[in-house]
């Protein structure tokens, strides 16, 4: 398993679609995941220390958890098929360890509420995992926006099914999330 870290969410300015980046921790390689705005937004709310006037979903999760005498140990994204990622999420509690069927966005969300490690398989990281440019890492060009991405090819990654992302990432409007992150 490759430990990663939300490097950031992206919007794109002409589908308004969002995409959470993982980028691993100990290399360069990035995995773009397609998510709901909803969860993109429960993400960068806690992201950036904002608290929600009521407890989001993932809020209510992690207190239900807790009152339970449970912890959440860590999430793992585990596999990818058809082009659709699935994680589990991973509970202790009393010695014992749980794993729960979720989507990576849910799992993410609640990683990011629990400050838990947010693991990704190896065999989904060589799927899908990508190398950004410096442009594509935070640069953005004169018009607000980042410069036209390329993505270099990462080590058995499959050019035909990466090109989804490709064109999402070339959409992307760096500059919102960077005023939503107060960055």
């Amino acid at each position: 398993m490759i430990e990663t870290v939300v490097e950031s969410i992206r919007v794109s300015l002409v589908t308004q679609h969002r995409v959470v980046i993982l980028k691993e921790v100990d290399g360069e390689r990035h995995l773009p995941i397609w998510i709901g705005s909803y969860e993109a937004e429960a993400i960068a709310m806690e992201l950036q220390g904002v608290t929600a006037s009521r407890p989001l979903p993932y809020d209510l999760m992690r207190t239900i958890i807790d009152d339970m005498g449970g912890t959440v140990a860590r999430i793992a994204v585990i596999e990818l098929s058809d082009d659709v990622f699935y994680a589990r999420i991973v509970l202790s509690q009393n010695g014992r360890e749980v794993e729960i069927d979720s989507r990576p966005s849910d799992a993410i969300a609640l990683a990011v509420r629990s400050r838990v490690p947010i693991l990704v398989d190896d065999s989904v990281m060589e799927k899908a995992g990508v190398m950004l440019s410096a442009d594509d890492e935070g640069d953005a060009d004169g018009e607000g926006g980042i410069s036209q991405p390329e993505l270099e090819r990462a080590e058995g990654v499959d050019e035909e099914r990466l090109s989804v992302f490709r064109d999402f990432i070339d959409t992307l409007d760096l500059d919102d999330f960077d005023r939503k992150a107060g960055n």
